[in-house]
């Protein structure tokens, strides 16, 4: 399975999640930062995982810009995920928060989001990382492959033909 990470960082902490989350889906994994991605490569990949800090209640200004830009047939039935970082703070709640406007986003894109949006916790708005959460981001990450591979045998199971 190969497998495209796409993140935003701007102290460091969701750079760190992604590469954890890679680690733990094994594989073929690329991860890169948001200025790096090329939609051009969407259609080598079977999973797509896109993640960006909170900020103001929604992802970075330069995510935002780079998924507006993803060409509507670009994730036509991808496999996407999405997740984002966080305070844990109550009145965050109020704006909310990166990861399900990244999602809302890729669905809108006719992608298959194939786990619920994730977050990962800070302490701060320039962390660090809470305690567990590299190793939470891993867990996800074989999460998402089981998700990914799950999705691929139900799809072999199918029979398209009329």
């Amino acid at each position: 399975m190969k497998v495209l990470i796409i993140y935003d960082s701007q102290y460091g902490n969701t750079e760190q999640i992604a590469k954890a989350i890679g680690g733990g889906i094994g594989g073929e994994v690329k991860v890169v930062k948001v200025g790096e991605a090329n939609v051009d490569e969407f259609a080598s990949y079977d999973l797509i995982a896109i993640g960006s800090p909170t900020q103001g209640g929604r992802q970075t200004i330069s995510m935002k810009s780079f998924l507006d830009k993803i060409p509507k047939g670009a994730l036509k039935d991808k496999s996407v995920a999405a997740f984002d970082t966080r305070v844990k703070s109550t009145w965050v709640k109020l704006f909310g928060f990166a990861a399900g406007k990244i999602a809302d986003e890729l669905k809108k894109k006719d992608a298959n989001l194939i786990v619920t949006a994730e977050p990962f916790y800070v302490k701060s708005t320039k962390g660090p990382l809470l305690e567990g959460e590299l190793e939470r981001a891993a867990a996800w990450g074989a999460k998402l492959a089981a998700a990914k591979k799950s999705s691929a045998d139900d799809n072999a199971g199918r029979l398209d033909r009329p």
